[in-house]
């Protein structure tokens, strides 16, 4: 009777510990994801993160090499509606030893604010660009004391060839102060290069066995000549990696090489007090000799006489907006004699290419000419001297392309703007030194059937020394006063048995949000036991089987 009163009791009273158990769990705050609010249907949530006061838009990028194969001969339009068609792009288009800097407060990702990288090579086919990997770089939040240097590595190819490429980026921004960061600099990339190779073969010439097959003067010329149009006759060294020395390529540098690429704070005039800041955007480039043609007698050196410097500003005032460009001095030597120069007032030269006729060699003191490429009104003879050529020799020579070499294509662009804030846009671009392959009107009559009309404006384009930089501040300045609101984080102190290694706090999982539900499940189940053990019948006690004893041994 005893025992059946106990056991009516065992339900209530685990009920009431159970409940009287539930009580603090029940009383908890679960954390869960803030409801997101987004402006349109399958919009991804919009973050309710507090940012700081001041708000920047930048970046500056600069690279020692730019080569561009068909340049502004492939349609591109923009992927945003509304908008005006892109201008046309190259086939092909890469660029070595590269140096990117930027900031922006509007994006979406808190990595983002600031980004500084380095990269020995960069692609874009017909448009489109992929990620290069080995490069270097460095995001911002969180801040980084510290840069980050690394050596970069460019794949074997037989159009660029780099030594010795090191890279160098440097990201930061401020949880409570944004960009405005102690010494004034929010990202900082450059690269250092000890030689650099470019084009020792050009693919987008079209196939000249042809026109060597179909005869006539062209087909003459080309069948004396040491090597295809691909590789001008000889001049180039054809397929295969460049050579390190720089021989055999069309253009290439040597000597220490540098670019830099920076976005930072500055105090300048028109902005709304001390705590306002312009942003600047600066590409700066060092380079040494450049050789065109080198290890040539026809080869031409190009000696730079000050280095270029793209430096953009923006106040968020279009009168106090600058662009300021230091505009570089090229002079253009054979043989250490100087031929010309390139500078603001004279930036374009072009270089005639040809081929000489059979007939040359009946001309009077050219019977020793070489069959090989004429570059500009020099030949080179049997003995690897090079003369000028008459106008009489001149006539026996077939035009078939020019190089054409500029400087300083600087191109400027202001806007006021409104959105994602009230401020002046200011951009620009500018080129150190742009070498063209271009094809004749001549080449085209020469070449038979179809391969004319389908010859490109350009074949090719090697840029040296390409400078981007744009900056966009809002009205009155960047706002670098102290935001209300945002404490400064806490430092702590990590104690010495902690380990670097190990998080100090784990990232939640979905039970940390689903405590009380599976509580009250485990709870609803004990219970259901509770009452299966009660509403079983009670057994009785079995009389133990008697134990047989075991028989004695006989012979006892």
């Amino acid at each position: 009777m005893r025992r059946r009163r106990l056991r009516v009791l065992t339900v209530p009273v685990m009920a009431a510990m159970l409940v009287l158990s539930a009580g603090p769990a029940a009383g908890q705050t679960v954390p869960t994801t803030p409801d997101p609010k987004p402006a349109e249907d399958g919009q991804p949530p919009i973050s309710d993160e507090k940012k700081p006061n001041g708000r920047v838009i930048a970046e500056a990028s600069t690279a020692l090499g730019v080569l561009r194969l068909l340049p502004e001969s492939i349609e591109a339009d923009s992927v945003l509606p509304g908008e005006q068609p892109l201008p046309k792009q190259s086939a092909l288009e890469g660029g070595v030893g590269l140096s990117y800097a930027g900031a922006d407060s509007e994006s979406y990702l808190a990595h983002e604010r600031s980004v500084a990288e380095a990269s020995p090579l960069g692609l874009s086919v017909a448009g489109h660009t992929p990620q290069t990997p080995g490069s270097a770089v460095q995001t911002a939040l969180p801040d980084n004391d510290k840069a980050l240097s690394t050596g970069l590595e460019a794949p074997d190819n037989p159009l660029v060839n780099v030594r010795a490429l090191e890279g160098r980026a440097h990201a930061r921004w401020s949880e409570t102060m944004g960009p405005c960061v102690d010494g004034g600099t929010i990202a900082d990339a450059g690269t250092t290069a000890a030689s650099l190779s470019l084009v020792n073969i050009i693919p987008t010439m079209p196939d000249t066995n042809r026109a060597a097959q179909a005869g006539g003067e062209l087909g003459v010329a080309l069948r004396e000549l040491p090597g295809s149009l691909a590789n001008l006759g000889g001049l180039l060294s054809g397929q295969g990696k460049p050579n390190a020395d720089g021989t055999g390529s069309l253009v290439s540098i040597d000597k220490a090489l540098a670019t830099r690429s920076v976005v930072r704070l500055v105090d300048v005039e028109g902005t709304d007090g001390e705590d306002h800041k312009g942003v600047e955007a600066v590409s700066t480039l060092q380079g040494g000799r450049i050789d065109i043609l080198k290890g040539t007698p026809l080869g031409l050196t190009v000696k730079i006489a000050s280095q270029p410097t793209l430096r953009v500003v923006s106040t968020g005032d279009a009168e106090t907006s600058t662009v300021d460009y230091t505009a570089p001095v090229l002079t253009v030597e054979r043989n250490g004699k100087t031929l010309f120069e390139l500078d603001a007032a004279n930036p374009t030269a072009d270089i005639p290419l040809g081929i000489p006729k059979p007939s040359l060699k009946d001309v009077p003191g050219y019977e020793d000419v070489k069959n090989a490429p004429v570059v500009g009104d020099m030949a080179e003879k049997i003995d690897g001297t090079v003369t000028a050529l008459s106008d009489r020799a001149a006539n026996h020579v077939l035009d078939i392309g020019v190089l054409r070499l500029s400087i300083a294509e600087l191109d400027e662009k202001a806007q006021t703007v409104r959105e994602p804030f009230d401020g002046h846009q200011v951009s620009a671009v500018a080129r150190l030194l742009d070498v063209r392959v271009l094809p004749t009107d001549r080449l085209r009559d020469l070449l038979p059937g179809s391969l004319g009309s389908k010859l490109p404006s350009a074949l090719a384009q090697i840029s040296v020394g390409e400078q981007s930089a744009s900056a966009y501040a809002p009205k009155g300045g960047v706002d670098c006063s102290e935001p209300l609101g945002l404490a400064q984080p806490p430092t702590e102190t990590p104690q010495p048995d902690e380990r670097s290694d190990v998080p100090g706090r784990l990232a939640q999982t979905n039970a940390a949000y689903s405590a009380v539900p599976l509580f009250w499940s485990g709870t609803v189940m004990l219970l259901v036991g509770v009452v299966l053990v009660a509403a079983l019948p009670n057994r009785k006690n079995r009389e133990p089987a008697p134990v047989k004893p075991s028989p004695r041994p006989r012979g006892e």
